[in-house]
């Protein structure tokens, strides 16, 4: 998995064994945020954990570790073999003044080593030298157990983090959520140093009301918010703002543009689908008595939220920005036409998440490649694919039937 050129170095990088698909997404979106660029020459070997790549520096190896949650480490690879005498045929042809600054008598060293699915013994495990790990300690120290703050759905710190590396999450950068939640995704994207912003329909949740998440406790508290989250682990600083909104109906200014909008929207599971207005539209609001008004919600589906996101990544992204977001799908139907697409976004990764046998969820990463112009508004209404997008609609109800359980259970019994 490496692109040979002048200039570049082999690194071996080590990565976890889970979460298969996001992994390769992950390091590309990385390297690319690093300023360099991956390709490779063979095959990949996307269910292996050691990859070979190719870096133009050190630095840049570096940069990816301080980011990663998918790899443990990654090491400058001066041999490699399926023998130990291949191993030793390649060390012997490695340049030896890359070895020479290592090898001096003055100097002390540290090898650290990993076996998989087998036991080295001591004498075994002198092979490579360690450049930095990875950043899986992330994943304990932003725990949603931990946290301050925390809802039906909130989102797995892993993920989480996941998602603010494929949008390419950087310092100084603005990042949005339009169905904020507890603001999980925002705290992954604070701690790379963005600042952060959100909106959501529900008053509860964005003002840390009503019943608490957790089995112990019967009422949220006084200071059970988002903003309280980011205070929790020192990221206050990188809170803008969150809003009571509806993502139907954007409250934004043209002008205004995010560089990165990641977000997780409803599938009408554990978190209802809303938006404002009856399901009959009323022709035009009565001028008194407006100013106390509580507004009408009705069901949002599913294929019109999404439609609704990709116009408002469309319009408000900066140029090469990116929108990350979670897509449900009922495996048995699945295809890949029924992604949703913009004329303004480019898909850049599309990566599984199994939920059950007939279930899943995908992690959608796209990239803003040309401006918004009023053409683009409703381009989708013309588009050939619109009716198989509208498949979504049906996800709650299949989940719901029971037609999953059936069909599981039929599938067992034909395996007996």
């Amino acid at each position: 998995m490496a692109f040979r050129s002048a200039g570049l170095t082999r690194y071996l990088l080590v990565l976890a064994q889970e979460h298969l698909e996001f992994r390769l997404p992950e390091i590309q979106s990385l390297i690319s945020l690093c300023g360099g660029r991956f390709s490779s020459e063979e095959e990949l070997r996307l269910k292996s954990p050691f990859w070979v790549i190719s870096l133009p520096s050190e630095e840049m190896a570096r940069g990816i570790m301080k980011r990663t949650v998918c790899a443990k480490s990654i090491f400058e690879l001066w041999g490699l073999g399926k023998s130990v005498e291949e191993l030793y045929s390649s060390l012997k042809n490695y340049p030896v003044e890359k070895m020479a600054p290592y090898l001096q008598s003055n100097i002390t060293y540290k090898i650290k080593v990993q076996a998989f699915n087998k036991t080295l013994t001591q004498i075994e495990k002198i092979q490579r030298i360690d450049i930095a790990n990875g950043q899986r300690d992330l994943i304990e120290s932003y725990s949603v157990k931990k946290r301050h703050f925390i809802g039906n759905t909130s989102m797995d710190a892993c993920l989480a983090f996941i998602m603010a590396n494929h949008g390419r999450v950087k310092a100084n950068d603005v990042v949005f959520d339009p169905f904020v939640g507890t603001g999980g995704l925002l705290i992954a994207s604070a701690h790379f140093g963005a600042y952060v912003c959100g909106t959501d329909i529900d008053y509860n949740t964005v003002h840390g009301l009503g019943k608490a998440s957790r089995r112990s406790q019967k009422w949220r508290g006084p200071d059970e918010n988002i903003r309280a989250n980011l205070r929790q682990y020192g990221l206050e600083n990188h809170y803008l703002d969150v809003l009571l909104s509806d993502a139907s109906k954007p409250i934004w200014r043209k002008q205004v543009q995010f560089d990165v909008i990641i977000t997780d929207p409803p599938y009408g599971i554990r978190e209802a689908t809303r938006r404002t207005g009856s399901q009959k539209e009323m022709a035009k609001i009565a001028e008194k008595g407006t100013e106390n008004h509580i507004a009408v919600s009705s069901k949002y589906r599913l294929c019109d939220i999404l439609f609704d996101l990709l116009k408002f990544a469309a319009e408000y992204l900066v140029t090469g920005g990116r929108l990350v977001y979670w897509l449900p799908v009922y495996k048995p139907e699945y295809t890949e036409e029924i992604i949703p697409q913009h004329p303004c976004l480019k898909l850049i990764s599309n990566c599984e998440q199994t939920l059950s046998s007939h279930m899943s969820r995908r992690l959608i990463t796209m990239e803003k490649v040309k401006e918004f112009e009023d053409e683009d508004r409703d381009s989708y209404i013309l588009d050939n694919q619109c009716l198989l997008y509208k498949s979504h609609n049906s996800f709650r109800d299949k989940y719901f039937s029971g037609v999953t359980k059936r069909m599981a259970k039929e599938e067992k019994d034909s395996q007996k």
